[in-house]
């Protein structure tokens, strides 16, 4: 900074020696551009001539702040401190920064909000998504009324913020969560700001932004795609929460079909959306079956079985041809109707994303027979479960009608409760009986038959070894007449052997008089010569 001080100062010292064209004599104008020739000036004093040297004096020192203040890197616009295309603001901690941006393959202008210390910039807010500037004339300023403007070269508005509040001493700050405000002199408490744009998120959800709808302000709050890579522009998607019945993360296209559901907020996450302290980059589509409804309704999808799609227990396919042809958008319906007068019942069905909860009801403060109880009294009722599963589980939530886009999970996955008529409820638990009674028979076969390999093997090892035993001994007292090698080819060790008769001769047929001592091998006797 310091150089560019002294070189501008340098300039400045020789603005008192420039003159006017209206100084020079005439004969000299013809050597104003020529290299090498000087000019002097009368030494009269002119008003004219002062005037000039202090309006570029001005334009100098305007200049000299307007690169002081991109160099310092100030976070706040005032009043009377606009930014033009060439300047730039920048958070207190330098997370991010604000200013005129044209995307990598585009020649218009926006206003927008990126990340400072990332080296490929990363936009994550537009303001004049819709309309973009031509050239590089764009400038943001802020008005006595607290409102955000970006004006043309033309000084025709291109975007503005709001407030319904009234202005004092207003001027807008980038903050360090990449929130750009509209506040009252130095009050920075959120809840009195003019407008933020955390209210008006455009396709990046930074930690500290919210979703949804305000009740009170009527604020619907959501993400939107943009067009293209090049063009900021709103696109087709957008990304935000449905208030009907519980609360859930919906993705749609431009005709407001649903593409994503996440399921409702359980106390722990939204069905496959974990809770986290930021929000980070995430995948919301990782396979088919996260495709909305794609079994219909009352179907269930789970991605490891061929086919994808199968029904509910004690539900059948509505079209049998087209479940066949892998068409399953027609859904299932009930095997047997409901016949709530002479009394339903419930079967569990386990680790799955819920459904659809936009025709449901819930209650924080049930707790799970409560709730059985309700859904049973209630002939609307198709499914019951905990809205809450932390602790042990608590709350109630009830869904009316069918039971839509609902999918299996490995884990985390969550159990309800699905309505079904008596007869159902009592054939679905014979065939489970009876399941358990096959799992238990298979069980003790596979026990029993294991026991049996086993022995078999420890009877047949045992039979080796003994039989292994006997060939080394065999082996040990084999030997061939001329003592040569044994049958394991190895030298036979030089000890006499004699026949029995030999020695029943020798000891005089082993009498007790003739023994001499015993030891570990059996009693010795004397040979009698």
């Amino acid at each position: 900074m310091g150089v560019e001080f002294r070189s501008l100062w340098i300039t400045i010292g020789k603005l008192h020696r420039l003159c006017p064209m209206s100084q020079i004599k005439q004969g000299e104008k013809e050597n104003v551009r020529r290299p090498g020739k000087h000019l002097k000036c009368p030494s009269t004093f002119s008003p004219g001539t002062a005037m000039d040297a202090l309006v570029k004096v001005f334009v100098v020192f305007t200049y000299v702040f307007s690169l002081l203040r991109i160099s310092i890197g100030v976070d706040t616009i005032t009043v009377n401190q606009p930014i033009t295309d060439a300047e730039t603001i920048t958070s207190a901690g330098r997370n991010f920064e604000l200013g005129f941006f044209s995307p990598e393959n585009s020649k218009h202008r926006y206003l927008g909000i990126w990340y400072k210390k990332v080296s490929k910039r990363t936009v994550v807010w537009v303001a004049n998504r819709g309309n973009p500037l031509n050239d590089s004339s764009g400038v943001l300023k802020v008005t006595s009324q607290g409102i955000l403007v970006v004006l043309n070269g033309a000084n025709r508005t291109l975007w503005f913020s709001t407030s319904s509040r009234p202005a004092h001493n207003p001027n807008a700050q980038l903050l360090d969560s990449g929130n750009l405000v509209m506040k009252n002199g130095n009050n920075g408490n959120s809840e009195n700001f003019l407008w933020q744009s955390f209210d008006y998120p455009c396709d990046t959800l930074l930690p500290g932004m919210k979703l949804g709808w305000n009740r009170v302000t009527g604020l619907d709050r959501y993400l939107s795609s943009w067009k293209t890579a090049d063009d900021p522009s709103i696109g087709i998607f957008t990304y935000g929460i449905d208030p009907s019945g519980s609360p859930q993360i919906f993705v749609r296209n431009n005709d407001s079909a649903v593409t994503f559901r996440s399921g409702p907020w359980n106390g722990g996450s939204h069905g496959m959306l974990k809770e986290a302290n930021g929000f980070g980059t995430q995948t919301v589509q990782n396979d088919d079956c996260d495709s909305y409804a794609l079994c219909g309704a009352n179907g269930n999808c789970e991605i490891d079985q061929s086919p994808k799609c199968e029904c509910l227990k004690g539900f059948r396919p509505k079209l049998q041809s087209n479940w066949n042809r892998s068409d399953w958008s027609k859904g299932c319906v009930r095997s047997t109707p409901l016949d709530c007068q002479k009394g339903d019942g419930f079967v569990r069905v386990s680790g799955v994303k819920l459904p659809d909860t936009r025709k449901s009801w819930f209650n924080e403060s049930m707790n799970l027979k409560e709730c059985a109880a309700r859904c049973s009294r209630n002939c609307s009722c198709t499914a019951y479960v905990n809205s809450n599963i932390r602790g042990g589980g608590s709350g109630c939530l009830l869904w009316f009608g069918d039971l839509i886009d609902i999918r299996e999970f490995a884990e985390n996955g969550q159990d309800f409760y699905v309505r079904m008529s008596a007869s159902e409820v009592d054939a679905l638990s014979s065939t489970n009986n009876n399941s358990k009674k096959k799992q238990k028979q298979i069980i003790v076969i596979v026990i029993s038959s294991t026991g049996i390999i086993l022995l078999v093997l420890v009877l047949t090892l045992y039979m080796l070894k003994k039989m292994k035993q006997k060939l080394k001994i065999k082996g040990y007292m084999g030997h061939n007449s001329d003592g040569g090698e044994t049958n394991d080819g190895q030298e036979h060790l030089e000890i006499p052997l004699f026949e029995l008769a030999t020695l029943l001769n020798a000891t005089n047929k082993f009498p007790s008089d003739n023994k001499i001592g015993e030891g570990g091998f059996g009693p010795v006797y004397k040979v009698i010569e």
